[in-house]
């Protein structure tokens, strides 16, 4: 019976497919017992989706709050009801007297922190229930703008009424909100015609990996290939090494003072630091409140 495979697996989302689906087939293709994703993706959208298998599945809340790149494409003069090229157009407006100009100068705006209110077509819930199947029955509920932060906008190139752009952002950006945003700013509405996720969490496309691609792995008996180990997942977390009895405590869920340490563990900018054996595995995820001396397990991993 081949070992369990337990890591991260990047795949680069194909057209057409929902996360869901693309999970579904991860889960198949590693044999895995449980699978999740870290940050939807919508089925027209393409690029980096970070999956979890198995014991990896209790890292996802680590992937959640991390930063993402896109490129797409803004089509101007045209408001959908969905934001973007699959719905239904609400709104059409010449974009006569916009210029290459324009567009760069308003852009310039949409950087820093900014406030979005999510579309109604979203996977946010309301009373239990995703926005996206209220709209569809007639009952859009619109959620409150919220803060979120933009560190990069580059215009690509521009064929107006297309402009294609680059964005680095936070977890929680809808570039279909930028979009319209965008297109309001201008005068002419707009909507996302295209979108790629180029960078999630420190992954990058050169990490991710097709559906095909993983198939042909699976086949050839070295998916394992295709699968990034916990320790090495978490690049973006500090790490200390334990030692032999004290990653014994670890693994029993003792608890950890400041001084059980040899060397004091570094922490993430969110105070979190993983802890490895002498042999590379990781052992648990553990968070430094402000002004105390011991810690709190995220998660840990017996043997």
């Amino acid at each position: 019976m081949p070992a369990e495979l337990n890591g991260v697996v990047v795949v680069d989302k194909p057209e057409g497919l929902s996360s869901a689906q693309v999970v579904a087939r991860v889960k198949a293709l590693c044999g895995a017992r449980k699978a999740v994703h870290t940050g939807t993706l919508d089925p027209f959208a393409t690029g980096i989706l970070v999956c979890c298998i198995n014991r990896a599945t209790r890292l996802s809340r680590f992937f959640l709050k991390g930063d993402k790149t896109y490129e797409a494409i803004l089509r101007l003069g045209t408001q959908t009801d969905t934001q973007d090229a699959t719905g239904a157009v609400t709104d059409s407006q010449p974009i006569e007297g916009v210029t290459d100009e324009m567009v760069v100068r308003v852009a310039s705006r949409f950087t820093g922190a900014i406030s979005q209110v999510p579309p109604v077509y979203s996977a946010l819930k309301h009373e239990g229930t995703p926005l996206y199947k209220l709209a569809r029955r007639g009952q859009a509920v619109e959620k409150p703008a919220r803060s979120v932060r933009i560190d990069r906008l580059e215009i690509l190139d521009m064929h107006l009424p297309d402009v294609r752009f680059s964005v680095s952002c936070s977890a929680g950006t809808y570039i279909r909100t930028l979009c319209a945003d965008m297109g309001v700013a201008l005068g002419c509405g707009g909507h996302l015609k295209t979108l790629r996720r180029t960078a999630s969490c420190g992954f990058g496309l050169e990490d991710a990996w097709s559906l095909d691609r993983l198939q042909e792995r699976k086949e050839k008996g070295s998916l394992e290939t295709a699968v990034v180990g916990m320790r090495d997942a978490l690049h973006f977390i500090p790490e200390v090494v334990a030692e032999k009895e004290l990653a014994r405590s670890i693994r029993n869920g003792m608890k950890l003072a400041v001084d059980d340490f040899p060397i004091r563990p570094m922490a993430s900018s969110a105070g979190l630091s993983k802890v490895v054996d002498s042999s590379g595995r990781l052992i648990a995820v553990l968070e430094a409140p402000p002004g105390t001396d011991s810690y709190i397990y995220c998660c840990v991993f017996p043997e």
